[in-house]
């Protein structure tokens, strides 16, 4: 179990070596600039469907590594979701803030990405253990945010897309399997809960 952690943050880091790797070998592509804003940005909701995922295989399994390790992984879906940030404001808007401005602005799926981006910040600050300390309970509600921004970064993702839609799709699917369960397991909580009363 001890070997878990780092290999899993090998595996994690290693999207974005290979798109450092590719960025400086030039095969990333005819597109190099729309390939990195792209993987970072999938990347970004593979790792947040799988943060979102650990709790439901605790709860099958009873294994705690899972909890153990969901911590890391959400701390990496906001690492590639800032490289996806980054690299649509540098390599596509070249740091010219009054057109960044603009685009949030007057393109929907930017804004719902960008209003991703602020609800996942606070997260990845607290996700640290003085922070569940410091706040308490609070904590808890304030990591639920965790579901509306899949949500918006599952609506983003589908309203850029121009033609395949299959990805957003499964996205769609395997968000609403997870909402579902998430609703499901509430409601029984607090159905035990009214019946002991």
């Amino acid at each position: 179990m001890q070997l878990v952690k780092p290999i899993l943050f090998i595996l994690l880091l290693s999207p974005f070596l290979m798109l450092i790797f590719g960025a400086f070998t030039a095969t990333l592509g005819a597109d190099p600039q729309k390939e990195i804003v792209h993987e970072t940005g999938t990347w970004t909701l593979y790792l947040l469907m799988l943060t979102l995922t650990m709790t439901p295989l605790r709860r099958w399994t009873g294994m705690p590594i899972f909890l153990q390790v969901r911590r890391m992984i959400g701390l990496f879906s906001f690492f590639y979701l800032a490289m996806h940030m980054f690299s649509f404001i540098a390599l596509y808007m070249g740091f010219e803030w009054l057109s960044i401005g603009e685009e949030i602005m007057e393109r929907p799926y930017i804004t719902l990405g960008m209003l991703a981006f602020i609800l996942m910040l606070p997260l990845a600050i607290t996700s640290n253990r003085c922070s569940m300390k410091r706040l308490g309970s609070r904590w808890h509600k304030l990591h639920r945010l965790v579901y509306i921004i899949a949500v918006l970064g599952v609506w983003h993702f589908y309203w850029q897309v121009k033609s395949d839609i299959n990805k957003p799709i499964f996205f769609i699917l395997l968000l609403s399997l997870l909402l579902g369960l998430r609703i499901y397991w509430a409601n029984s909580t607090r159905t035990r809960t009214l019946n002991k009363q």
